[in-house]
């Protein structure tokens, strides 16, 4: 009988520890992105709207606008000009980031852009002068050549601010808002198609640094992420959708269809990634992950089953004494028949 109880109490520390183990998983997700509002001590300037797209051809111009606002308390400079839209991989840490200074075949309209200066010339680069909340309209042009690549064209057309004010800390701080450019040639031909993989699913938190102190320790989140790739020569948007149904409990999730959506130019592969931070501290979930680019779609499902660590350790005990009560029963009848026998 002791042997028997020291096997069920060493059952009882691990299966206490892997259900400690379980709920303690963390995981972490990392995106970037471009904001119309940039602020910095003493700066604020926003620029709208904060994306253009439009069909371009060979040999065409095309004029347009957008306004720099400055939101600050001081009048501020501000420099324009467009710098190429794309991502390189990092082989660091296996993925894509955002950069401005790559140029390959779908950056040269980065080239073809130009600015209104106030002598009325248009030229690669120029600065204008912005009062205290006060709005600028800029005025810039896109200058196809004979010849333009198939597919996509991408661009940021950056606003860049520079204080007039000396900083006390002796470090000059800059603000600079952009607009990204979507050119869509309708020259040739353009492909669109995407790779869909490493669709997961799991139970932790993707933004670990924003979750509140009970939620850090909970960390019972559920995440859903998945890899997209363009193979194509045109941008394409996909659409990822993280559903949550309640198989025992009463609450549930679904992306918002506001949400979830992904921009993806050619040679990039991002990840798209999606949490419903307020789950619940007990239930049984059926958990949707679904992707979507064009026609193309993918989807995995899992259960997840949500216990507290108290009610973990409650059951396990209550499992124990039901299985020592079950077993001493079974040796007294064993031992009541053995002096029946006899």
């Amino acid at each position: 009988m002791k042997k028997i109880s020291k096997i069920l109490l060493l059952g009882v520390v691990l299966l206490a520890s892997a259900g400690a183990f379980s709920i303690a998983n963390v995981y972490a997700n990392e995106e970037g992105n471009t904001s119309d509002v940039t602020e910095t001590s003493g700066t604020s300037i926003s620029l709208t709207p904060v994306s253009k797209i439009l069909q371009i051809s060979s040999n065409t111009v095309y004029d347009s606008s957008f306004v720099v606002k400055n939101n600050g308390e001081s009048s501020i400079n501000v420099e324009v000009y467009a710098a190429p839209y794309s991502y390189v991989y990092s082989e660091e840490d296996d993925t894509y980031k955002l950069g401005f200074n790559n140029e390959n075949s779908y950056t040269q309209i980065s080239r073809w852009i130009t600015f209104l200066d106030t002598s009325g010339k248009y030229v690669e680069k120029t600065t204008f002068a912005v009062e205290p909340h006060n709005s600028l309209e800029v005025n810039y042009r896109i200058a196809t050549p004979n010849n333009i690549p198939n597919g996509g064209q991408y661009a940021v057309i950056f606003a860049h601010a520079l204080s007039n004010a000396t900083p006390t800390n002796g470090i000059r701080t800059e603000a600079s808002p952009g607009m990204v450019v979507y050119g869509r040639s309708t020259d040739g031909e353009s492909i669109i198609s995407a790779q869909i993989s490493d669709l997961e699913i799991g139970q932790g938190t993707l933004n670990e640094g924003q979750q509140s102190e009970t939620s850090k320790a909970a960390k019972n989140n559920f995440y859903a992420l998945a890899k997209i790739k363009n193979t194509g020569n045109i941008d394409f948007n996909a659409k990822a959708t993280l559903k949550v149904e309640p198989i025992i409990g009463g609450s549930s999730y679904e992306t918002p269809s506001n949400m979830g959506r992904l921009s993806v130019i050619p040679e990039t592969e991002l990840t798209v990634s999606d949490e419903w931070t307020e789950t619940p501290d007990f239930g049984i979930y059926k958990i949707t992950w679904t992707v979507t680019v064009g026609d193309t779609t993918e989807e995995i499902e899992k259960i997840i089953f949500l216990f507290p660590p108290v009610a973990i350790i409650i059951t396990i005990i209550l499992l124990t004494i039901v299985i020592i009560w079950t077993i001493m029963r079974v040796r007294k009848r064993k031992e009541r028949r053995s002096r029946l026998a006899v």
